[in-house]
């Protein structure tokens, strides 16, 4: 009987070595079992332990559950480990597994949309990202009932996708990726709305279409509220906007813009053609950051009602005609005179 028992002990004593041992083996050794050079596993907001630790183990993250599960309870860490789509390409132990889920290593595709881009060319740049297929993103263009509540008469999203640094999942669709860009231009104008209460008298895409036009106009920040008043001052007095970005929006629809405006241009048979077309565009020409937004919903209180380019950067503005005819000649050459307007030629 002693024998017995003493075999036994010496049995489990012995499985118990053995099993400590593969424990052990498993933590320090790096593993990575997938056939896939990179594999995601998306981990639920509020998933039980034992259902991760099958997650990781069905993707190949993991060689085994039972030394992932008991370093987790070891270290006391299962409720600090964080939801999210994690994205695996080389061997790890379960320990380094651990340390990323705790640390939310979360894989995510940034993407920043510089101020001032139109909607085209802010899906050529998502596409470039990988973020969605350029044709799927072409049609996405088109669903203003996106925006129905704030432009009915939208004719594109043109306007309405927030410049911002955004993180997406390898799955989103080209939709969702749009529509993001939508929601945080929702979010951030209604908050300026409240800090900044629109005119009763204005629409929200009048909002949109000046603050797209200041965002062309300006290169210096603290230059927005003064450009915003010159436009609103304009428009007041039934004076034309007269822009050279809303041309070159117009020739970039028709395929025509070279990087350059010729006289010829300022012809130009568009609705954006804002020499020989009064009042607002039919829409927005960019999508316009806060600043430009707020620029527009709080202008700087002037009598301006011309700039030119000092060609530094900055503008020279003018509240009569003859000052901003001496400010041309002063900063611009050589000249010529249109509808009114001086301008600097770029062809004869």
């Amino acid at each position: 009987m002693r024998r017995w028992i003493l075999s036994l002990v010496l049995f489990i004593v012995s499985a118990a070595a053995i099993i400590v041992g593969w424990v052990a083996w498993e933590l320090r050794t790096p593993y990575y079992g997938s056939s896939n050079a990179e594999t995601f596993v998306e981990i639920p907001r509020g998933a039980a332990l034992s259902v991760i630790a099958e997650l990781l183990t069905k993707a190949g993250v993991l060689h085994a559950r039972i030394p992932f599960l008991l370093n987790v309870r070891w270290s006391n860490s299962a409720r600090h480990l964080q939801a999210g789509e994690y994205r695996f390409t080389s061997p790890a132990t379960p320990e380094q597994i651990v340390q990323r889920l705790i640390r939310g290593d979360v894989f995510y595709i940034s993407i920043t949309i510089p101020e001032g881009l139109t909607a085209h060319e802010t899906i050529e740049h998502v596409a470039r990202t990988g973020l969605g297929n350029l044709n799927e993103l072409e049609n996405a263009l088109q669903r203003t009932d996106w925006i129905g509540d704030l432009d009915p008469g939208a004719r594109s999203l043109e306007g309405y996708l927030f410049p911002e640094t955004y993180r997406f999942s390898h799955k989103v669709t080209s939709e969702e990726t749009l529509k993001a860009m939508v929601d945080q231009f929702k979010a951030r104008f209604a908050k300026l709305k409240e800090a900044h209460p629109i005119r009763k008298d204005w629409r929200v895409s009048q909002i949109v279409i000046l603050a797209s036009i200041v965002e062309k106009e300006v290169k210096i920040p603290q230059e927005r509220p003064l450009v915003a008043s010159v436009l609103i001052n304009r428009l007041e007095r039934g004076m034309s906007l007269a822009c050279d970005p809303t041309i070159i929006y117009a020739l970039k629809l028709a395929g025509n813009y070279d990087g350059n405006i010729r006289k010829a241009d300022l012809e130009i048979d568009s609705p954006y053609n804002t020499y020989i077309h009064a009042g607002f565009p039919p829409g927005p020409i960019a999508n316009p950051g806060e600043d430009s937004l707020k620029a527009v919903l709080e202008p700087q209180k002037t009598d301006f009602l011309y700039f030119v380019s000092r060609n530094d950067g900055t503008h020279q503005f003018s509240k009569d005609f003859q000052s901003h005819l001496n400010a041309v000649a002063k900063f611009q050459k050589p000249l010529a005179i249109h509808r009114g307007r001086v301008r600097v030629k770029n062809d004869e």
